[in-house]
């Protein structure tokens, strides 16, 4: 997810985060895992407007976040990141 401007602040993230997540179908977002950073002060926004719970990484604890890992190794692997392609999915819920 690219941020507005480069901006790592948590109420850029926080807006980012809901604008991204609003229009996926709720069966493919429950949950976000997030390692240790300021930048995501504003989870408890983001749960209240998305219905997606949260989580922190133990620092390190790489270990906590093993799908997400592998999920990143795998688009890398099969989804090259030059020309950007962007996901859309229908937004009925």
């Amino acid at each position: 997810m690219a941020l507005p401007g480069g901006k790592r602040d948590a109420t850029t993230t926080c807006y980012a985060l809901i604008g991204s997540v609003a229009g996926m179908p709720a069966q493919l977002v429950k949950t976000l895992t997030w390692d240790q950073g300021s930048e995501m002060a504003g989870h408890a926004a983001l749960s209240l407007a998305t219905a997606v719970d949260v989580y922190f990484a133990h620092s390190h604890s790489p270990w906590e976040r093993g799908t997400n890992e592998n999920t990143n190794g795998l688009l890398r692997e099969y989804l090259p990141r030059a020309p950007r392609t962007t996901l859309s999915w229908p937004t009925s819920r």
